[in-house]
């Protein structure tokens, strides 16, 4: 199983694409792929914060992951 994720903003900027798939990991949760995304692009630990966005919401660490699912990687985001 494979899970297919969109990049955006300096998150893009690190992983140098704007879309990638990845083997889903074992849970296939939320927090498993961001831990398994920081593993592999460590500059992805250093953002001050990280939210992921599941079927256009944001997700909990503990929400479970399914292929069909469409999955966004939301950078921090100032305002002023």
């Amino acid at each position: 199983m494979s899970l297919k994720i969109a990049l955006f903003g300096i998150t893009r900027e690190i992983v140098g694409t704007s879309v990638i798939e990845l083997p889903a990991p074992a849970p296939a949760t939320v927090g498993a792929l961001l831990d398994e995304l920081r593993k592999q692009y460590p500059a992805l630990g250093e953002l001050r914060s990280c939210a992921v966005a599941v079927n256009n919401e944001y997700a909990a660490h503990d929400l479970a992951l399914h292929t069909t699912d469409e999955i966004a990687l939301i950078p921090p985001v100032a305002g002023g």
